[in-house]
């Protein structure tokens, strides 16, 4: 009986899940129920999927309002009817136009006009009027008492009970960013609007039965069918050409003309297992998939774009003789059943990273390639966490901002009464959701128009997305093309561009030659020593101490290493594990024969994803589709669904029967569920292998030249002060900003790196790009006075470039400058003039002796770049009176209890098992090398860091794997000097 209802996608609005809803239906001996989320498709899909395991019939359709105030109803009948609705919403919400009051001439779907006594409604044959039991006294004395036959049950179920109508309140307070007392009661829902038996609901319409029967008709006439699961075709797009036959001769055709440049001379073990891989992807009508692919990236080379493919598919030989990917799956014997097999019913996973310069224009030829009406950007679900919502709770309540923080940061202990609520709503609203969010990189092209299954919303960058997320996509059988952004990429493409100009007597460099970096004794030594500042993948702290632990240098190495670092790995012990199997070959003989085997190359232990699907196969006896199966519901994005549990209790059934051992099972199993939705499969980790080495070439061989590109490109894991830093520690002569030698970005001329405008935060890309058009008019500022004539960028700009020592080739003594310029700008102020009009004939100002020291300098910088150009340990205003020793010498003190001075470089958070904090540190000691840190639960809670700058760390000297850290005992922050007091130690000393 109901034709309304919302879920928690009527953004702001709703508050049950979709699954909730039904529940709450099937409680109430409901049959039958159509979702109409206002302005929204999100929860259709998952509704019309979940539905039927609950009893219920499931309707589908849209309330379509302006804000709060409901215009009309839709209903689909029929799956046409559910296209009809989404391509009438799609266009106003991309223009985000008021809905209109009446409805267009649908010609499947019912439409349901809300009642009000003083409107006469013309209505076409699919259109009614909605009565709400409130509204039922008033039917004889509106104007469309004579419409009886048009009119149906209408009760909105929004809620279940109190608290939910309690937490719409809030939501809809926190939309209208009001105070929840000052509220209007026209921008909230009635309490009444809750789900109902049907014996409750059609006793509110006793006296008028035929508005029961007409919405019984709309119910029973309503059917919207998709097939969900994996046992139904993709919906994809089914054809490149025009037809399957054509696809596959195109795919054959291409593979074999791309065989020349993959492999010199092929050997029978190649053209089988492209004859295998071909014959896989027609039966499982993935050709097409391939395809598109391959016209993605023809045009990606055709502009001259950079590109990494990865994912399941790099091991595939299809998708290497395509470039699709760089691996060659044959060399390192990638497995091919993870790729995809005859149970397999998704097709393999294609991630393309492109700079992130090039990525938009690949997304529009996609759209103008393949069809606006049939691709779409995939949507995620941007939810109210538990900080944010605390925050807007305590907006919404009234409270101060501090009264907000004081909540956030300790949430466990309530103070009062309304602290108690916030906290109380704040974990019911934990993941509700706010509104729709763009997919980093998920694009659907669909065989049928994309409004067949979905409405769409149109973001600020141009590109519609869909209502519903990847994991509603995949239940429908839409896949993913990952078409994704990296700043690594365009790292490696100014890096190559930089040394072209700045070392042109350089050999070319052939990027894509990757074999021969394998074997390059200088990224060896790079990747033994952890020296991988600015590299890709290869530069965090942790990879740093895992290189260095392993000492891997080769390509298998770094392939297992990329893997390993995994979060799940490391947390179920393998991690460990492998260290200790790769260094000591004795350690080997302690894996499972059965393990070992599976995975020789890493000594019994799982790295990859594919090893969940080997251990499954081979030591569970579970089929390849089954195996897949518990390897995608390890990524959290399946483990609730039925099939993952089945296939859970068939590991541990068929395990019994093959008589492995309850121990040996459980512990199999216990490092499957740790690590496998968090472990990369082995062709993705190749993938980035790749581009490490790529990166390592170049840090190797041009590292002022890399260094300048990491710089330029938004630096990597670090902030852009450790490059800065890495560079001067390899050679470079840093110059700051300068009005005459700067550009916008950095740049490099021999050893000599001059910094660009874009390292001023607080100096807009429009002012440097006056600073330089002026300069390049004029060849060279050669005075204040000529500056402040010419270029017109404000007051507090130019004061900034003279304290950063922009103007140091006018005047080096940035001090006198700045009296110049305070003079300059107060004599000659003009209404409506920013700068005057410098007479040459200015009286020149005779400045007393100024005082000046260097930390003044350090200060300015630390202000207005945020980091120092500088030593900052120069700062430092009184070091440590105990033994100081530095990151060079740890190695003399293992064991040992030592103090050390280091510059906060990061420090990562991390929870121990029973849930307490800890910490890893990363600080550079005075010489520019780096100490790392452990700061253990009783230290992390008594020790806390405070933020950027220099500490003194007193701790015990730890080896492990011949990595060396310091186990912090105690840490404080050091006190820098206060320049007040400097001056006036000054002016006391020259009395």
């Amino acid at each position: 009986m109901f034709l309304n209802t919302h879920s928690f996608f009527s953004f702001r609005y709703g508050v049950m899940h979709p699954k909730s809803l039904l529940q709450e239906a099937q409680r109430l001996g409901l049959t039958s129920l159509a979702l109409t989320d206002i302005n929204n498709t999100s929860g259709c899909m998952n509704f019309l999927r979940l539905a039927p395991d609950y009893g219920i019939r499931p309707l589908v359709g849209v309330d379509f309002r302006n804000g709060i105030q409901q215009q009309f109803v839709t209903i689909a009948q029929n799956n046409e009817g559910f296209r009809e609705i989404n391509n009438y919403l799609s266009p106003l919400l991309h223009a985000k136009t008021k809905v209109p009051a009446v409805a267009p001439a649908f010609q499947h779907v019912f439409v349901i006009y809300p009642f009000s006594s003083q409107r006469a409604y013309s209505l076409r044959e699919n259109e009614y009027i909605g009565v709400n039991p409130r509204d039922v006294l008033k039917i004889p004395f509106s104007k469309s008492k004579d419409q009886i036959h048009n009119m149906v049950v209408m009760q909105s179920g929004s809620f279940r009970h109190q608290l939910d109508f309690n937490i719409h309140r809030l939501l809809r307070a926190i939309d209208n960013n009001t105070l929840l007392s000052k509220l209007p009661k026209s921008e909230q829902a009635s309490v009444d609007d809750q789900l109902l038996s049907e014996e409750q609901l059609t006793a509110c319409f006793k006296d008028y039965p035929q508005l029961i029967q007409n919405t019984q008709n709309i119910l029973d006439s309503c059917s919207v069918n998709f097939e969900f699961g994996t046992e139904h075709p993709h919906k994809n797009i089914q054809s490149y050409n025009s037809s399957p036959s054509e696809d596959i001769q195109h795919l054959r055709r291409l593979c074999l003309q791309g065989m020349p440049y993959r492999f010199a001379q092929p050997s029978i073990k190649i053209y089988r297992r492209l004859a295998l891989e071909l014959d896989i992807i027609q039966k499982k009508g993935f050709v097409s998939y391939f395809l598109v692919n391959w016209d993605i990236l023809k045009y990606a080379r055709s502009k001259g774009y950079f590109y990494v493919g990865r994912g399941s598919g790099a091991n595939s030989v299809v998708a290497y003789l395509l470039r699709i990917t760089d691996v060659d799956p044959i060399e390192l014997d990638l497995y091919f059943e993870r790729f995809i097999n005859l149970y397999r019913t998704n097709p393999p996973d294609f991630d393309i990273d492109f700079s992130w310069r090039d990525r938009e224009d690949v997304i529009r030829y996609i759209f103008e390639r393949f069809g606006a009406e049939r691709v779409c950007l995939i949507a995620t679900y941007s939810t109210f966490k538990f900080k944010a919502i605390v925050r807007e709770l305590g907006k919404v309540f009234g409270l101060p901002p501090h009264e907000i923080d004081k909540i956030s940061d300790n949430p466990t202990q309530p103070s009062d009464h309304v602290t108690q609520l916030i906290l109380k709503y704040a974990t019911h609203m934990d993941e509700i959701p706010s509104h729709l969010s763009v997919h980093a990189g998920g694009v659907i092209i669909s065989e049928k128009p994309i409004h067949s299954y979905t409405a769409t919303n149109l973001p600020p960058k141009g590109f519609p997305i869909t209502h519903f997320d990847m994991v509603v996509a995949e239940d429908i059988g839409l896949y993913k093309f990952d078409i994704l952004s990296q700043r690594g990429l365009e790292k490696i493409k100014d890096a190559i561009a930089i040394v072209r100009v700045n070392r042109p007597n350089a050999p070319t460099i052939d990027i894509h030659d990757t074999k021969r970096f394998f074997e390059d004794e200088k990224i060896k030594h790079l990747l033994r020593n952890g020296q991988a500042i600015g590299c890709f993948y290869v530069e965090s702290p942790a990879m740093r101490m895992l290189l260095k632990k392993l000492k891997a240098d080769t390509y298998l190495g770094l392939v297992a290493a990329s893997s390993v670092i995994r979060p799940g790995v490391a947390k179920s012990g393998m991690m460990r594990e492998y260290i200790l199997r790769f260094r000591m070959p004795e350690k080997r003989s302690e894996a499972h024969p059965i393990l070992a085997q599976l995975m020789p190359e890493t000594f019994g232990v799982m790295v990859y994803q594919e090893d969940v699907i080997k251990v499954a196969h081979y030591f569970a006896g579970l089929d390849l589709g089954e195996a897949d199966i518990l390897r995608r519901g390890m990524s959290g994005k399946f483990r609730s669904r039925t099939e993952f549990h089945q296939v859970k209790q068939k590991f541990f059934h068929n395990c019994i029967q093959m008589h492995r051992g309850e121990k040996l099972t459980h512990e199999v199993w216990k490092q499957i569920e740790s690590f496998a939705g968090y472990a990369f499969a082995k062709g993705h980790s190749a993938s980035y292998a790749i581009e490490s080495y790529q990166s390592l070439y170049l840090k190797a061989h041009y590292p002022l030249e890399y260094m300048v590109a990491v710089i330029n490109n938004g630096g990597g894991f670090y902030s852009r002060e450790t490059y800065i830093h890495e560079a001067r520690q390899q050679g470079a002569i840093i110059q700051p900003p300068c009005i005459n030698t700067s550009h916008q970005h950095t740049h490099i001329i021999g050893d000599t790196i001059y910094l660009g405008f874009h390292v001023i935060q607080q100096l807009s890309l429009k002012n440097a790009a006056r600073i330089i058009s002026h300069r390049t008019a004029l060849t060279a500022f050669d005075s204040l006075e000529q500056f402040l004539e010419t270029v017109p960028i404000g007051i507090e700009h130019t004061k900034t470039l003279i304290r950063i020592g922009a103007f140091r080739s006018i005047e080096p003594n940035k001090k006198k400058l700045l009296w110049k310029f305070l003079f300059l700008t107060n004599q000659h102020k003009k209404p409506n003039q920013l700068y005057p009009m410098f007479p040459p004939q200015n009286k020149k100002v005779q400045l007393p002796a100024l005082f000046y020291d260097k930390r003044e300098d350090i200060y300015d910088e630390l202000e207005i770049l945020h980091f120092s150009l500088e030593s900052p340990f120069d700062l430092v205003n009184q070091r440590p009176i105990d033994l100081i020793i530095y990151a060079h010498e740890i190695a003399q003190y293992k064991g040992k209890i030592v103090t050390m001075l280091g510059y906060l470089v990061t420090a990562k958070r991390t929870t121990t098992k029973s849930g307490t904090r800890m910490y890893f540190g990363t600080f550079l000691d005075e010489k520019g090398q780096f100490i790392d840190t452990v700061h253990f639960p009783p230290v992390a809670k008594q020790y806390s860091f405070r933020g950027q700058g220099i500490y003194e760390l007193t701790g015990k000297v730890v080896e492990e794997f011949d990595f060396l850290t310091l186990e912090i005992i105690t840490m404080t922050r050091s006190s820098y000097a206060n320049m007040e007091d400097v001056m006036k130690d000054e002016l006391l000393n020259n009395r």
